[in-house]
């Protein structure tokens, strides 16, 4: 018999993989329904999966062997990687051509990285989710801030590995900031974290994550961000608190 502890992970884990399926759905039609960009699909999904650390306090399963927040995220290293092009099952990839399409529409692999970079968090932070939080939201808000205003007000451009411009820059470092410190102050009620470190590290994460959003090519800013993230975090904190 499953005690009442098991239980309610359990409940969470379906909760999280009906949440997860019903965005990437979602993310698949909107470009239709609402008539946008299917990089603005993309980066929609970009920020409604970003919003899963804030699931995490309520795992009490988040360690070896039982580590639940990693089993959320691990399964879809392979969904999204089986809805590229590369792909060994094309009967997969027909059946989710909402993903796909917003796959394909930015980089390959981009989600892909998005989901190993979350698994890989999941794995090692799943007690302290305001790392993983530290590590994601900048990927999800301000990755999408950044493509959004640099792609409508971007004039200042520049070229290091990838096109970017200083415009979607400063969206980036902005919406990284906002997004983490509201967070941070959100997991100070559940955690033993000091209000002025936390707003001193957000801003430290912010500039990292900006950098490395802009210097980072062919979508592997959803590997650079968040773990540079998770890195300049765990400095700047003193480990993680």
């Amino acid at each position: 018999m499953l005690n009442s502890e098991a239980v309610t992970n359990l409940v969470l884990l379906i909760l999280c993989y009906g949440y997860i399926l019903l965005v990437i759905l979602i993310s698949g039609k909107i470009a239709v329904i609402a008539r946008i960009s299917r990089k603005s699909a993309r980066k929609f999904l970009h920020v409604m999966i970003g919003n899963l650390p804030f699931i995490i306090p309520f795992f009490s399963y988040n360690s070896f062997p039982l580590n639940f927040p990693f089993l959320v995220a691990a399964p879809f290293i392979l969904v999204t990687f089986l809805a590229t092009p590369y792909s060994p099952s094309k009967r997969f990839y027909e059946k989710m051509q909402g993903l796909s399409g917003i796959t394909e529409e930015g980089h390959q692999l981009g989600l892909v990285f998005y989901a190993v970079s979350y698994t890989l968090l999941a794995l090692f932070f799943s007690a302290k989710p305001y790392v993983i939080a530290a590590s994601v939201l900048p990927m999800a808000y301000g990755d999408a801030s950044a493509a959004l205003v640099g792609e409508k007000y971007g004039k200042r451009r520049f070229r290091v590995f990838a096109q970017k411009s200083l415009e979607g820059s400063a969206a980036m470092f902005l919406a990284s900031y906002t997004s983490l410190a509201a967070s941070l102050l959100f997991f100070s009620m559940l955690y033993s974290l000091s209000i002025v470190n936390v707003l001193l590290t957000a801003l430290g994460v912010a500039i990292v994550a900006a950098l490395a959003e802009s210097l980072s090519p062919l979508g592997f800013d959803n590997l650079t961000v968040p773990l540079l993230g998770a890195l300049t975090f765990l400095i700047l904190s003193g480990g993680g608190v």
